[in-house]
C-alpha cells in the first residue's frame, strides 16, 4: 500500500512564496522530485504563480529538463491578478528538477505543494 504525504515545494522556505529571480535558463529551483521510480513512487505537483508588477510577465517552467520545446511549460501571468494555477497536479519522479524563469526578474512569485506518494 502506498503512503501519501503533503509537503512544501523544496525550493520554498517554510512554505512561503519563491520569488523567480532568473530571466533565462537555467531557472530558479522550485522543486526536486523524489528519487523513487515506478508506479508507486512519484510527486503530484501543484504550482500557482502571481505577478506583482503592473505588466504581463511570461513565466517558463523547466519541467525536469531544459530541452525546448520538450521540457518547457510557458504561460503569461497577468499583472496583479492573484494566484494563477500553472501546474495542475502533474507528476514527476526520479530526482528530476522543476525550475522557473520569467521575462522580468523579481515580479513572479511561485507557491504550491507536493502530494508525495511512496510505496
Amino acid at each position: 500500500m502506498a503512503d501519501f504525504s503533503k509537503i512544501e515545494l523544496s525550493g520554498s522556505t517554510d512554505g512561503r512564496p519563491k520569488k523567480v529571480v532568473r530571466t533565462a535558463t537555467p531557472g530558479d529551483t522550485i522543486l526536486t522530485a523524489q528519487a523513487g521510480v515506478g508506479a508507486d513512487n512519484y510527486d503530484e505537483i501543484w504550482i500557482w504563480a502571481n505577478n506583482t508588477s503592473t505588466s504581463d510577465a511570461k513565466l517558463t517552467i523547466e519541467w525536469g529538463g531544459v530541452a525546448s520545446p520538450d521540457d518547457l511549460i510557458e504561460v503569461t501571468i497577468e499583472p496583479e491578478a492573484g494566484l494563477n494555477l500553472v501546474i495542475p497536479g502533474l507528476i514527476l519522479q526520479n530526482s528530476l528538477v522543476v525550475k522557473a524563469f520569467a521575462g522580468a526578474a523579481n515580479v513572479i512569485n511561485i507557491t504550491g505543494f507536493v502530494n508525495r506518494v511512496t510505496a
